[in-house]
């Protein structure tokens, strides 16, 4: 089938080559600044478009955009996805995180001309997609959804269906949340145990071989460790994700005091200038409030990918 993509950046580019090396020979993609579409289709593997319109000409479109304005927008909008009157995907698959309000909104368009449009945030990062660790979760009608799942396995290892409705955008903004308190709480005891004597790298070491540890964790650790915080997660993105978290729990009535005051901690980071880099610098302003200068660690770590 024709696949069309909306957005190129890390984490399209990365889920776009997986679908190249599945097999999909055509594909057509378009981004805001062209020069990351043609980066990405030099090698003649992939098609870009001049236009957004342009892609309505495909079976199946994919969006992995920034936020909610820029999700309707790329559809809805003037020259938007579904802006044509002779054409139209038969199928959106949105693997952007936005609110649930903008969703239902683009849901409910697709639906005016006959377009199935599937919720499906992910799990992962850019360096999780290139290892085939990526996750999906989907909600949306299910025939559409059968329809595109040999393209999600493609992509990912994990492909989750919750749903006929917006559920899965709820599901990734709990995932958001716990993703940064867990990494908060990762500072923290990095921290402590450093103040102590002990190395981050050994602590590190010891808790993924625990039944604490986890793919994140062991993801995390040459960052932890090296103090590398070059970007895969920002976060300015990830104040966006708590914002809708703790939204969604004030319209369900769910006490959620970690989460806010971890969304207070991630805002911190921000306003000390550091929100282009990655979220782990959270590690750093932990360290500060202790009195504590880290400095990278001389250790052989990895990030448990390569497996």
């Amino acid at each position: 089938m024709a696949v069309g993509w909306i957005g190129t950046g890390r984490m399209g580019a990365a889920m776009i080559r997986r679908l190249g090396q599945g097999g999909v020979e055509d594909l057509v993609v378009w981004n805001r600044t062209r020069a990351k579409a043609e980066a990405l289709g030099a090698d003649g593997s992939v098609a870009v478009a001049e236009r957004i319109a342009d892609l309505a000409e495909c079976e199946v479109v994919f969006t992995t955009v920034a936020g909610s304005a820029d999700l309707e927008r790329v559809i809805t909008g003037p020259d938007g996805l579904l802006s044509r009157d002779d054409a139209a995907p038969a199928v959106i698959v949105d693997a952007s995180t936005v609110s649930a309000e903008a969703s239902a909104a683009v849901r409910e368009a697709a639906a005016s001309r006959g377009v199935a449009f599937l919720a499906a945030p992910v799990s992962g990062n850019a360096k999780v997609v290139a290892a085939g660790r990526l996750g999906f979760v989907v909600s949306g009608p299910e025939d559409a959804f059968r329809r595109v799942e040999p393209l999600l396995q493609l992509i990912a290892d994990s492909v989750t269906y919750v749903g006929d409705d917006d559920s899965a955008r709820l599901v990734k903004i709990c995932h958001n949340l716990f993703l940064g308190v867990v990494t908060q709480s990762l500072a923290e005891i990095l921290v402590l145990a450093e103040k102590g004597g002990i190395s981050r790298a050994a602590l590190l070491d010891f808790l993924n071989h625990s039944v604490l540890g986890s793919t994140f964790t062991r993801y995390k650790t040459p960052a932890l460790v090296k103090l590398d915080y070059t970007p895969t997660f920002t976060p300015v993105l990830l104040r966006k994700d708590f914002d809708l978290g703790l939204d969604a729990a004030h319209d369900l009535d769910v006490p959620m005091p970690v989460a806010a005051l971890v969304q207070q901690l991630v805002q911190g980071t921000i306003s000390n200038g550091r929100g282009a880099e990655d979220f782990a610098v959270l590690l750093d302003q932990q360290a500060a409030s202790a009195g504590l200068v880290l400095m990278p660690e001389d250790a052989e770590v990895d990030d448990g990918l390569a497996a």
